[in-house]
Order: structure tokens, then C-alpha cells, then sequence
């Protein structure tokens, strides 16, 4: 599977996640990180059920209601350190407003479009099993597919200094959003440059809005 199927892929069982129905555990009796994704879940489905006579109408609204709802849940500035590695060391401070930025817009919009295009593969939650108190945790949970064996994902979440739970890496089968980011990412800076990357991502978040 090549680096646009895989993100894809895990984009796609991303928002399945969190459009999942067989959350039934009451959130009040799950640790914080894991109710935070119940939560976040039962949110965007009452979201989805309000808006279904304007999203058949106008599908673009899906972008609105992932950046209000499911987006604070996600740490961006994190998320694109990792995804840079090394990297995010070369970048001034413009340069990683910017960075952040275009990335924030381009996981909205491709999480946005693969929400739309899930086909309802059901997902359970797992027992949770790390310490709270360590202020670093996965939550870990399993795609049924109609065929095969359950696929293992995971999402991994820190307490930021808020005291409050965010997502900064997706796993897939033991494939990491952030990671698989981080190969194109260094080999486009390796190549063209920091500047030619976000250039880029600006251009391909152009085209997604257009």
C-alpha cells in the first residue's frame, strides 16, 4: 500500500472512529482520555443528524462541523513536529505558523472528505490499560471487517499543561499517521525546501476547497 493509499486509509477509519455506534459504555465510566473520544463521537453524530437535509445539499458543511467539533480534540502544533522530525528545527518562526497552519487545513479537509466516503465498518473500543497519571496514553480499539481478522488501531493522546486530554498520532495496523507524513515531508524538504513544502500544502488545500 503506497503513502497516499495508507493515509487514506487511515483518515478514513478515523472518522469512522468517531462516527462509531457501538460506543455504549457510559462515558462516566471510562477513564478521561477514552470518554473524551466517546464524547467527542457522540457529538459529531447528534451533529451529523442535525445537519443531514443541509449536508445532502451542500457537502462542503462537513468542513465546518470537523473544525468545530472534532478538531480541538487534536493538538496541530504537536502533531507537526513529529510530522517534520528533525526538520522542524530548520523552520523560523514564520515559517512554522505557517507549517502548523497548512497542515491543520489539509487534515480537516481530507478527514472531512473521508468522513464522508466511510462505509460504516463497525469499531470497538478495547480495554484501556495505561496510567492516566503518566500524562501520556493510547486508546486502543479494533476495526471489524466483514472478512478477516480485526484490525488493531490506536489513538495516542497527552495531557498538555492545561490539564487537558489531546490526540497528537493515529495508528492503523501499526501504521502511524504523523510517521507516514513524516517520509514525504523529508524528502520534499530534501529535495525543494521548506518553502516548496508549504507552498504545496497551501496549493493542495486550495484545490480541496475549490
Amino acid at each position: 500500500m503506497n503513502t497516499k493509499m495508507i493515509s487514506k486509509y487511515i483518515l478514513s477509519l478515523m472518522a469512522g472512529f468517531f462516527l462509531a455506534t457501538s460506543l455504549t459504555v457510559s462515558a462516566d465510566s471510562m477513564p478521561v482520555p477514552q470518554a473524551l473520544v466517546k464524547n467527542a463521537s457522540d457529538e459529531m453524530l447528534k451533529a451529523l443528524k442535525d445537519n443531514k437535509a443541509e449536508l445532502n445539499h451542500n457537502p462542503d458543511k462537513i468542513y465546518s462541523l470537523v473544525e468545530q467539533i472534532l478538531m480541538p480534540y487534536f493538538d496541530f502544533e504537536k502533531m507537526s513536529k513529529l510530522a517534520l522530525g528533525k526538520n522542524w528545527r530548520q523552520l523560523d518562526n514564520e515559517q512554522r505558523v505557517k507549517f502548523v497552519e497548512e497542515f491543520r487545513l489539509l487534515l480537516i479537509r481530507t478527514y472531512s472528505t473521508a468522513m464522508l466516503e466511510y462505509t460504516n465498518e463497525e469499531i470497538r473500543l478495547l480495554p484501556f490499560r495505561d496510567d492516566v497519571s503518566r500524562k501520556r496514553v493510547t486508546v486502543p480499539m479494533e476495526v471489524v471487517q466483514p472478512a478477516g481478522p480485526p484490525i488493531p488501531m490506536s489513538l495516542a493522546l497527552y495531557e498538555n499543561d492545561d490539564n487537558a486530554w489531546k490526540v497528537y498520532d493515529v495508528k492503523i495496523d501499526g501504521v502511524s499517521l504523523v510517521t507516514n507524513y513524516r517520509s514525504s515531508f523529508a524528502t520534499q524538504i530534501r529535495n525543494k525546501g521548506v518553502d516548496n513544502l508549504i507552498s504545496d500544502l497551501a496549493d493542495r488545500n486550495a484545490k480541496l476547497k475549490s
